[in-house]
């Protein structure tokens, strides 16, 4: 067998990567289902933050692309919950947020890559090879912006937010979803007083004092879209 035959059999044998996507618009995760299944083992897609830690526990991805913006559980909360779960797994976040404060909480938060949806579709497919043999991987898009962020030492509302708990983060999304009090409670897994405890601790930290202030103060921070 020639070098050649034998290294297009090692290719062949090799296998494929086993990629998960989490995103809540359905057009957009139709076309990139799509494009994912020409290159990889796509294994599904899910459309909210809880349901992506589900599918990572029980598809067991090696690569997971997931958007910031998600329903029930942003994708930054989700990563650092997946990195706690499945140290193994490498997630991608693919987002139009063009935001290097953003991309260093992701990247804080145990993300492999940070991409964005304006970026070329090649671009995807290169992240997702490299940060699957261990490399990160930025879009050239954001990378000058993300090191000085990264760099910046200065105390902004988002080191604010990081002084939350992950608890009062997720109640925090909840709240600005419009959820109540009680679905936030059956979500979780908690008590209703449970619950109202997280959510005043919360507002006493952020220095609020109603229900809007902290629906302002998750809008500004992205956990849920405007």
């Amino acid at each position: 067998m020639s070098q050649t035959s034998a290294a297009n059999f090692d290719a062949y044998r090799r296998p494929r990567i086993r990629v998960l996507l989490a995103e809540d618009h359905t057009v957009v995760a139709a076309g990139l289902e799509s494009l994912l299944k020409e290159e990889f083992d796509f294994v599904g897609i899910v459309q909210d933050g809880r349901a992506l830690l589900e599918a990572v526990d029980s598809l067991q991805p090696d690569v997971i692309i997931t958007d910031i913006s998600m329903p029930m559980l942003n994708g930054i909360e989700a990563i650092s919950q997946i990195r706690a779960r499945q140290p193994k797994a490498k997630v991608i976040v693919l987002t139009m947020h063009r935001d290097s404060g953003m991309a260093a909480d992701a990247f804080r938060a145990g993300a492999a890559g940070y991409i964005l949806k304006i970026s070329p579709v090649e671009e995807l497919i290169k992240a997702v090879y490299e940060v699957s043999q261990g490399r990160g991987y930025v879009t050239s898009l954001l990378a000058a912006d993300l090191i000085h962020s990264l760099m910046n030492t200065e105390v902004s509302e988002r080191s604010t937010l990081a002084r939350l708990t992950p608890r009062q983060r997720e109640v925090l999304q909840l709240i600005a979803e419009g959820r109540t009090m009680k679905e936030i409670a059956g979500i979780l897994g908690i008590s209703s007083r449970t619950a109202e405890s997280h959510k005043y601790e919360t507002m006493e930290c952020l220095g609020v004092k109603t229900t809007a202030e902290l629906i302002k103060h998750a809008l500004k921070l992205k956990l849920v879209g405007e």
